[in-house]
């Protein structure tokens, strides 16, 4: 797992922010196409599922972003894996 951590340590580091907008909207292309197969019965509880990965995920997101445009990104620097390095 270190390895797989370390190479997308360094596919984040020669990547631009046009990289990482192609990739989301790969996974969001994916995402759909997963969502397309769910049966009826089963979509609320899989539309809930991704509303909470979604909040779970943009919150940290948007608090790192707002710490960088207001320049203090060391008061909000969070290791999700501290252990990894």
């Amino acid at each position: 797992m270190k390895k797989l951590f370390f190479y997308a340590d360094q596919y984040a580091k020669n990547s631009t922010w046009k990289d990482f907008a192609l990739l989301k909207f790969c996974l969001f292309a994916m995402g759909l196409a997963v969502g397309c197969t769910v049966p009826k019965k089963k979509r609320k509880l899989t539309v809930g599922l991704a509303l909470a990965v979604f909040w779970v995920t943009y919150i940290p997101l948007m608090v790192k972003w707002a710490a960088i445009v207001t320049g203090k990104k060391k008061e909000y620097e969070v290791d999700v894996f501290p252990d990894l390095q």
